[in-house]
């Protein structure tokens, strides 16, 4: 009789079997800053009003209508042109996975800049598609000269630009993005997971360029549990993609919720206002200690340099505050910490045990 161990190897996939899965680190009892959420709860009254509204949603009904209203929503918010569509994913990790199942003809390959959000990479590897990661350079900028010799050596069929971008925080020059999207020969996604902290954004550039796609999402808008990714495009673009979408992917509790975040979206402003102002004090902070380099972030997360990484990582833990070492992801990030920017007493926190670790 054959063993579970002997089913798995003969029937699942062995790159699969070899891979590593995606790790999310306990946090239960931590200050928690490893994954870039918004640190603020809604207030009483709306978390009131937002339970009863769930209440009253049609939970034995499939989700038809008001997911459609969502889609309507998001357009209104995002100001989409016209002539473009919009498509809604189980956050973006269902999209990117989507884009690479769309983009799997015979010899395609992904590109993106490393060190950079690892879905890219995970998306295509397990479509078997070949991904090209094409090194930022020391200061964590594209690389012009290396990113246009590789379009042309690799002709990509999509392209990944973060703006800015996971995990360095970082928005790009847009004169060497510009020529980027020239120079594809495929798709380019302009991923704006962090765009309600950054100072510029894409939407311009699906009105220029008709092989632009932007992604955005609602988790770091405030709403990181509910699970809502959407996709942005040229109509005939965005429906082609969309076909391969499965029907019920988005709950509608799910797109309840996110329907009354966006009617309360000057809440989720001043919340992401309060952030920025954070991200500018940690900033500061960070300059006046010895042995640590902050990187310039228009994000809600700092990249910071420290002498030893796994160290001040432990230390850190110890004293109860949770923030993720990244050194392992990539050479380029040696000894790099990603601090999320928390409410002012996490970071007040945060600051003190970094201090006490380093």
């Amino acid at each position: 009789m054959n063993t579970l161990s002997d089913r798995i190897a003969r029937v699942l996939r062995q790159d699969v079997q070899s891979m590593h899965a995606y790790a999310v680190q306990p946090s239960a009892g931590f200050v928690k800053l490893d994954a870039m959420e918004n640190p603020f709860p809604l207030p009483p009254a709306l978390q009131h009003a937002l339970g009863e509204r769930l209440g009253r949603v049609a939970m034995h009904r499939y989700p038809a209508g008001r997911v459609d209203d969502l889609r309507a929503a998001l357009a209104h918010h995002a100001g989409l042109p016209d002539d473009c569509a919009l498509m809604l994913g189980n956050g973006s990790d269902e999209l990117i996975s989507l884009l690479a199942m769309a983009c799997d003809v015979p010899g395609a390959t992904l590109l993106a800049p490393v060190p950079g959000f690892v879905m890219y990479a995970m998306s295509a590897q397990l479509q078997g598609l070949r991904f090209v990661g094409v090194p930022l350079t020391p200061d964590f900028e594209l690389d012009e000269a290396a990113m246009l010799a590789a379009i042309e050596r690799h002709q990509p069929a999509l392209v990944y630009l973060a703006y800015p971008n996971n995990p360095t925080g970082n928005l790009w020059n847009d004169e060497v993005i510009e020529r980027i999207i020239q120079a594809a020969p495929g798709l380019v996604v302009m991923d704006e997971a962090y765009q309600p902290f950054a100072a510029r954004d894409s939407m311009a550039r699906l009105a220029r360029w008709p092989h632009v796609l932007v992604m955005r999402t609602m988790s770091k808008f405030g709403l990181a549990g509910v699970r809502i990714g959407y996709l942005m495009g040229r109509r005939e673009l965005v429906a082609e993609v969309d076909k391969l979408r499965p029907p019920y992917n988005i709950s509608v509790l799910n797109a309840e919720a996110a329907l009354f975040a966006l009617e309360h979206a000057d809440e989720y402003a001043r919340q992401a206002a309060t952030i920025r102002a954070e991200r500018e004090r940690l900033l500061a902070a960070l300059a006046d200690m010895p042995g640590v380099r902050a990187y310039p972030s228009e994000a809600n997360m700092i990249l910071t340099r420290v002498p030893d990484a796994a160290a001040a990582f432990a230390g850190m833990k110890r004293q109860g505050v949770l923030v993720k070492n990244v050194s392992a992801l990539h050479p380029l990030l040696d000894n790099c910490l990603r601090l999320t920017v928390g409410t002012p007493d996490e970071n007040r926190l945060m600051l003190q045990a970094l201090k006490a670790s380093l």
